[in-house]
Order: structure tokens, then sequence, then C-alpha cells
């Protein structure tokens, strides 16, 4: 299937549209990327100064650019909604990526993490070849201390690729997302 592709920038904000209205991710499955609407986004929403980019390339997401912890920036992102959350019976993300040797991070936005700051966080190595990566979700750690120690997999609202947290080019892709 085709899908068209487009990119919209409003405030900041470039939204990837695949033509798949959400993020209902199956059991079991793998989605390939490029049937997810994808929404970049980068520290400068906050006044960061890391640019860079997501793109549809060759069925995967593609997301480059430079991150600068300038300004108290820090991060690039690619993310889809997920307003239905996972399914209560998941345990883990599985992705396929690739990358440029770096560690990148898997973002989950959920019912209780109102504040942009606030986020549970899984890392992962993403080396030249495609790899696939299960993160459960018992090892997302909270980005701050008045958050639940763990995420419920009915509560989770977004999921991000994220290159965060260190001054890097970042040069990272994923071909496809699933749940375990």
């Amino acid at each position: 299937m085709i899908l068209s592709r487009r990119a919209v920038l409003a405030g900041g904000v470039a939204v990837i549209m695949t033509g798949r209205a959400r993020a209902d991710l199956e059991m079991g499955a793998m989605t390939p990327a490029d049937q997810l609407d994808w929404t970049y986004l980068a520290d400068t929403v906050m006044g960061g100064v890391s640019e860079g980019q997501a793109r549809l390339e060759g069925g995967a997401l593609r997301l480059t650019g430079t991150v600068s912890t300038a300004n108290r920036g820090g991060f690039i992102q690619a993310r889809i909604a997920m307003p239905d959350g996972l399914s209560a019976n998941a345990v883990a993300l599985r992705l396929r990526v690739r990358g440029n040797g770096q560690r990148y991070f898997i973002h989950l936005r959920t019912t209780r993490t109102r504040l942009p700051w606030q986020y549970y966080q899984a890392g992962f190595d993403a080396g030249p070849d495609w790899d696939e990566v299960t993160l459960p979700l018992s090892e997302f750690t909270p980005s701050g201390g008045m958050m639940r120690a763990s995420v419920r997999p009915d509560q989770v609202r977004s999921v991000g690729l994220v290159a965060y947290g260190r001054d890097h080019q970042a040069d990272v892709s994923l071909a496809a997302l699933g749940i375990a």
C-alpha cells in the first residue's frame, strides 16, 4: 500500500502524515514505521538550540540532527500519539532500529505525565545494521521523583524515539514498532 506523506510545520512542530489516523499497536505484531503518524519536536519549543528533522525514508522513520545541551536544551524527538494506550497485557516494546553507533531512547508519556519534562525512559544502542531491540516496560525509569515508579501500559499516551541528554550528532532509524 502506498501512503501519502507530507510534512506540516505548525508552531515549530512538524507532523509527518502517513495516512493512518491513530497508533493501534497489536500484541505480538510489528507495525511498520511508515504506517504511523509521527510528530517531530525539539528542545527549541522550550528555548533550546538543538536542530534536526524526522522523515520517512525507505519505509523507516529517520531521526537526524544536532543535539545541544546549550540553553538548557538537549533533545530531538519523533513521537506517535497513543490515545487508547497500550494493551493492558503489554510487557515490552519491540523496535527494529539502526543508527550511527550511539545510544538513543524511547520516552513514554502517560495519563499521569502532565508536565513537559515528565516521561518514562529506556535506552538502547543503535549500530549500523538493522537489529531488533526489546525494551521491557519494567526497565523504563521515571524522569522525576514525583512520578509512579513503573509504567502502566494502558496509561501510555505517546511513544517517542529520542536523541537526548548530551551534545552529539544524531542519526537513528526505526523501521517497525510493536508490543509484546
